[in-house]
């Protein structure tokens, strides 16, 4: 027997009915606007978090080491562009 035609051929567990099958049409769907807020909504936190960050180890240096993390490790996620992870 020849199961590649069989795999080939199945359908895609999350395509929906009427649609194409495969994992490739399931994701090409377009973007919400709610999946775009929230991305947005992460950017700006992570640009927030990481300004506070690098303010915190300037005025307490302390404070950052209490929380454990290391100067090299803080400069590292201040290096980050706003959408890295």
């Amino acid at each position: 027997m020849n199961d590649t035609l069989t795999l080939a051929s199945a359908r895609h567990p999350s395509a929906r009915p009427g649609t194409a099958a495969g994992p490739a049409a399931v994701s090409r769907q377009p973007c919400g606007r709610a999946s775009l807020r929230s991305i947005v909504a992460t950017w700006r936190w992570r640009m927030r978090y990481r300004r506070e960050l690098e303010q915190r180890s300037k005025d307490a240096p302390h404070l950052i080491e209490d929380i454990g993390l290391t100067a090299r490790q803080v400069e590292a996620e201040i290096a980050k562009r706003f959408w890295q992870r």
